[in-house]
């Protein structure tokens, strides 16, 4: 049996976490992931084909996507559950309710409180890991009773907290604050990240970017190509107000950035947000003048190959990685 932390906590093979992705991450891309040994996880709008402003057609969509995982693998999985405030707390309440009756195997809660689930969701057999931003966030986790802690460093794509802490800092001071296991991520896409990751401290990956751009990706193929083709500095970060968000760095960007500058209001940035969100750009294809957030690891990114031969490819040059880190390090000792 698997002695890595992660690996036994899920079930799993490999300590390779699928990030959540909106609009991405479906029932196709968990189940590949899931089935080449990593852990597959349905993003909160898996399976969604309009944004649905009711809680129940919501879940019930939710529910659809966990039976088609089921169809496609008999491996572990994990749901995204995005706690919300306010009135945003209903469509949560409502995943957590078909999350329960469907017994799925893990969840993956973030944006909000540690508490608010926690308990409900081990109650029924769930293992739990909490998103965090910084090592205090992850000791109150682990005091909730979390089962693991996931951050993710500034590097990262998508909504993130005001701190800006990089996964080189923020790996290590999370890995020394709480005694749960650790899943770490932020501009890994391939085997020298997972190998950097797990000498930071982190008992697995977090990857989110990297499985945007595969075959089983729910992503239009406008934005995978809207990535391959994206090289070096790609990225950017913009400050909603409420959040930060990492996205490619395009026309959508850049008005944005431009709309922040001149002082748009808070109604006209939001009226621009929802005509140009991520839904504009992942599901109908306006790669350009819509958000796509994405990671720094964006500018590594050159193919779309099947999500399960992505993972076992960076599986399989782990060793080779090792071989050379290995030497290096003999070097610099002097050892034989």
């Amino acid at each position: 049996m698997n002695q890595n932390r992660i690996c036994y906590l899920l079930g799993i093979r490999y300590p390779v976490v699928q990030a959540p992705m909106n609009w991405v991450s479906g029932a196709a891309l968990a189940a590949a992931v899931s089935e080449a040994g990593g852990m597959g996880t349905l993003g909160p709008n898996a399976g969604a084909k309009t944004i649905e402003p009711d809680p129940e057609k919501t879940a019930e969509t939710m529910r659809e996507q966990i039976k088609k995982v089921r169809s496609l693998t008999d491996k572990p999985f994990a749901v995204n559950v995005v706690v919300g405030f306010g009135e945003d707390v209903k469509y949560s309440q409502k995943i957590v309710e078909v999350l329960t009756e469907e017994k799925v195997p893990a969840a993956i809660v973030s944006v909000g409180r540690p508490d608010t689930y926690t308990e409900t969701l081990k109650n029924a057999g769930i293992k739990v890991m909490h998103a965090i931003s910084t090592a205090r966030h992850a000791q109150k986790a682990q005091q909730a009773g979390v089962d693991a802690v996931i951050c993710e460093g500034y590097e990262a794509g998508g909504h993130k907290g005001f701190t800006e802490l990089t996964t080189f800092v923020l790996t290590p001071l999370v890995a020394d604050a709480v005694d749960i296991p650790v899943v770490t991520g932020g501009g890994i896409g391939d085997a020298r990240g997972v190998l950097a990751a797990l000498a930071l401290g982190a008992d697995g990956i977090y990857m989110g970017s990297r499985f945007m751009a595969t075959q089983e990706s729910d992503s239009h193929d406008n934005v995978k190509q809207a990535v391959v083709r994206a090289k070096d500095a790609c990225t950017i970060s913009l400050d909603k107000q409420f959040m930060i968000a990492r996205d490619l760095n395009n026309t959508f960007a850049d008005q944005f950035r431009q709309m922040r500058k001149s002082g748009a209001s808070a109604e006209e940035l939001g009226k621009y947000l929802d005509e140009h969100g991520q839904y504009h750009a992942q599901h109908l294809g306006r790669a350009d003048d819509a958000e796509i957030c994405c990671g720094q690891v964006a500018g590594m990114i050159n193919d779309t190959p099947p999500a399960g031969e992505l993972l076992g490819s960076i599986i399989a040059d782990l060793e080779n990685r090792f071989a050379e880190l290995e030497k290096q390090v003999r070097q610099i000792t002097g050892s034989t």
